[in-house]
């Protein structure tokens, strides 16, 4: 590709752009930073903070000329990706070319012997991070333009990477030469200059000592830091300058040297200067969860939805097996997409991936919701992962599956689909009104306090709290539970306040709506309705909360969807006379007319054959309503029967890993063929039986729950290492996802962070504050000398030294 092309195909993308607002004139001397003093050099308000502005890209094909840039912003860009050093993605799987009827493929090695040399997963070509950062502008010789622009894909002449070194006065020599001045210049330019006191340089730590101390306060609680007028007179500074004022008051080291008596131009409280600190906070978390998964496998949860400025966001969560064993799921950032198809979607998760030095070879399972542009099986995102990464095993959300099981059900069924829509009149007539919900928190103190007087019921810690008409989610059909258990137990003070709304109700609907509403109540199917749906989700939602688990691992959700599945079909073989029993007890209470269950049910001339009421409500409801359950979780959850938890059952560790399969073990190391070769299988043989028998006598290897118990133990003891192929299988195991509550949760977490009164939060800002608020338990291991430090190089490689 020559030079005019690709800069065509990337156009006008990348233009100047000017940031004023630099309020920094000085920099900490930080520890550990390899610069010899810290001169207090003024900052040139022409060179704008591009790096965050405009968003390099790793890859090397998607990268414009470097004289495309504007000339105040190239040097920056040359040390940002010099730092960065060159793009080498070691775990990816180089496709193969024909060479002379030989395929040939570019060979990782070369990254060690050339640490300039980077790959384009794009377009699978080689390229000189030297030669392009300081390529020459005229002629063609020694390759320049091959390396540097068109990219090199001859793979069966590796000598052609030699032969760009050449000799020590080669333009690529050249280049490097440059290369290592540019790092150099503020040790023997600006450092020389102008040399800061010792004073200044503690002034300068203390005084970023508290910005940095008050970004995490505000970081970890995901406040909000801008204020509405953060002059020096305003009351209205917001919570940054507050919290920072809070330290500095009770802080007098810090004091002495922030906000008032700092100098006008070095207060380090800068709008940029915060969101600056708040970027490295985020890349040190970021940095440690990579850190864990570094060239090993992982899994890929996402899911897309718009945040309150309507923005379509994408968050991406990676699922791996740490250090000590254990599952964890990990937030590492949320892309605006501009799209949700799925090419758009496949193309910023790669992009996010290398932008933390992964890649998509290393995923080993993907987890998403049943949307189309996600695990469509011939556009889906789920597919076009898997035409690069066959390994990429796709599970359908086990908790996405199980709320469309209650919906189909209430769909499919009239009875019950006429319950859930006198429920949901129920709890908008009763909640309508403060007053109405005042009537009704009323009313049940007053029952309560009667019957704690009378000793019916129990007194005692956390009994008798206070109890409202829960309203159901429109997504989460498991929270259809609380709102029918919440209605049994206030079902006399529901009825009270319906009776209200039926004679003072504002409006005729409203008052036509409490008459219809206990016109049924007074009906026993209602009642059995009511209790035999409860009985039905309590079980389902036992389910439901056990998915919501980060180190559930696959074989054990699979074995509690079977026992899902059993206990309803036991509770439809075994538990009608049970149900028969409190519906009886709970007409009684109220004053329902109970029917006999032996007399005809309805009216015999309309009817064809006569049916008893125990035969409409054993079979026509319970057994029927039952019977569409089961079917349904059997159809949906058809992962559970597939071959790939077919063949991981036989990881299962009980009893000393006596239940070892050895034959579905090794069919299950057959799916993953670039993690295992032939050799490997049949070693894998022999450590299965022998830490099989060398746990025989380990009590702790008596009792264990699942796989997961199985990792971590292997890890304690050293055995990881000792069957280092037996903890590889059980880590592709692990790293499958189970659901997509994660993500659920990250999204909850959006919708905390940026509200109505922050909907103008850019999406770098947004990322960065998520990814310290979600990863509380990483963030609070960042200690603040590792911010200053990050802080200290940003400014350094930007001049301010």
């Amino acid at each position: 590709m020559k030079p005019q092309t690709k800069q065509a195909r990337i156009g006008n993308f990348f233009k100047r752009k000017f940031n004023d607002d630099v309020d920094i004139d000085g920099s900490p001397n930080i520890p550990n930073v390899d610069i010899d003093g810290s001169p207090n050099i003024p900052s040139n308000p022409s060179i704008p903070n591009i790096i965050d502005d405009l968003n390099l890209p790793s890859d090397p094909f998607d990268r414009p000329p470097i004289a495309s840039y504007h000339p105040n912003q190239i040097d920056e860009i040359r040390r940002h990706y010099l730092v960065k050093k060159a793009f080498q993605p070691r775990k990816h799987k180089f496709p193969s070319k024909m060479f002379s009827g030989q395929a040939r493929h570019f060979v990782v090695g070369w990254f060690d012997t050339y640490p300039w040399l980077e790959y384009s997963i794009k377009a699978d070509k080689a390229y000189c991070l030297y030669c392009y950062l300081f390529k020459e502008t005229v002629g063609n010789q020694g390759g320049r333009d091959t390396f540097s622009c068109e990219g090199f894909c001859n793979w069966s002449k590796g000598v052609a990477l030699r032969d760009h070194v050449r000799s020590i006065n080669s333009s690529h020599n050249k280049a490097m030469e440059k290369c290592e001045n540019l790092l150099k210049q503020e040790r023997f330019i600006h450092v020389k200059l102008n040399a800061q006191t010792e004073e200044e340089k503690l002034a300068n730590r203390l005084r970023l000592m508290g910005s940095v101390r008050s970004a995490r306060y505000l970081l970890e609680n995901g406040l909000p830091f801008r204020g509405h007028d953060e002059s020096e007179t305003s009351i209205s500074k917001g919570l940054f300058l507050s919290t920072l004022k809070f330290l500095s008051d009770n802080n007098p080291e810090i004091g002495k040297h922030t906000l008032g008596k700092a100098k006008k131009n070095n207060k380090l409280t800068a709008p940029s200067i915060q969101k600056e600190i708040i970027d490295c906070f985020a890349k040190e978390v970021t940095k440690m969860i990579c850190k864990e998964i570094k060239d090993d496998v992982f899994g890929l949860l996402i899911d897309e939805s718009s945040d309150v400025s309507l923005k379509e966001q994408m968050t991406v969560v990676v699922r791996y097996v740490d250090k000590l064993g254990v599952v964890k799921e990990s937030f590492i950032g949320i892309a605006h997409v501009k799209d949700t198809s799925s090419t758009t979607l496949k193309q910023a998760v790669v992009s996010l991936l290398a932008d933390n030095q992964l890649s998509i070879d290393q995923v080993r399972g993907q987890g998403y919701d049943g949307a189309s542009n996600m695990r469509g099986e011939f556009n889906g995102l789920k597919a076009l992962i898997l035409r690069d990464n066959p390994s990429a095993h796709y599970i359908h959300c086990f908790a996405h599956q199980l709320q469309l099981v209650i919906v189909a059900v209430a769909k499919k069924h009239p009875g019950v689909q006429g319950f859930y829509e006198y429920l949901s009149m129920v709890v908008n007539t009763v909640s309508a009104s403060c007053k109405r919900k005042d009537m009704l928190r009323e009313a049940r103190k007053e029952r309560v306090e009667k019957e704690i007087f009378e000793g019916v019921i129990k007194t005692g810690k956390g009994l008798n709290q206070e109890v409202s008409l829960a309203r159901a989610g429109d997504t989460r059909w498991g929270s259809h539970h609380g709102t029918i258990t919440s209605l049994i137990k206030l079902f006399s003070e529901v009825v009270d306040v319906l009776h209200y709304v039926k004679e003072e109700g504002d409006s005729i609907q409203q008052r036509s709506n409490a008459k219809g509403i206990l016109s049924y109540f007074k009906k026993l199917e209602f009642v059995f309705y009511a209790h035999l749906m409860e009985d039905v989700l309590s079980i389902t939602n036992a389910l439901s909360k056990h998915l919501q688990k980060k180190s559930q691992d696959l074989l054990e959700a699979a074995n509690m969807i079977n026992g899902t599945k059993g206990a309803l079909n036991e509770l439809r073989q075994k538990w009608f006379d049970e149900m028969l029993i409190k519906v009886t007890s709970f007409c009684q209470k109220y004053n329902i007319t109970m029917l006999d269950m032996m007399a005809s049910y309805g009216n015999p001339r309309n009817r064809k054959n006569v049916i008893t009421n125990r035969h409409h409500f054993e079979v026509e409801i319970f057994n029927t309503v039952l019977d569409m359950q089961i079917q349904e979780m059997g159809n949906r959850f058809n992962e559970v029967t597939t071959t790939l938890i077919e063949n991981m059952s036989g990881l299962n560790p009980c009893d000393w890993c006596s239940k070892f399969d050895t034959s579905k073990i090794v069919t299950f190391s057959e799916m993953y063929p670039n993690d295992f070769t032939t050799n490997e299988r049949v070693c894998l043989l022999g450590e299965l039986k022998v830490l099989h028998h060398s746990v025989k006598k380990d009590d702790r290897f008596a009792n264990l729950d699942g796989i997961f118990d199985l990792a971590r133990l292997m890890v304690e003891t050293g055995k990881n290492k000792s069957y280092p192929l037996v903890y590889r299988i059980l880590k592709l195991a692990l790293v499958l996802p189970v659901a997509t509550a994660t993500v659920e949760r990250c999204f909850s977490k959006m919708k905390l962070i940026k509200t109505d009164l922050r909907n103008r939060m850019g999406d770098e800002f947004l990322n960065n504050a998520l990814v310290c608020s979600i990863e509380r338990e990483i963030f609070d291991k960042v200690t603040d000398d590792d911010v200053m430090a990050r802080f200290q190089l940003i400014k350094c490689r930007r001049g301010h030294t």
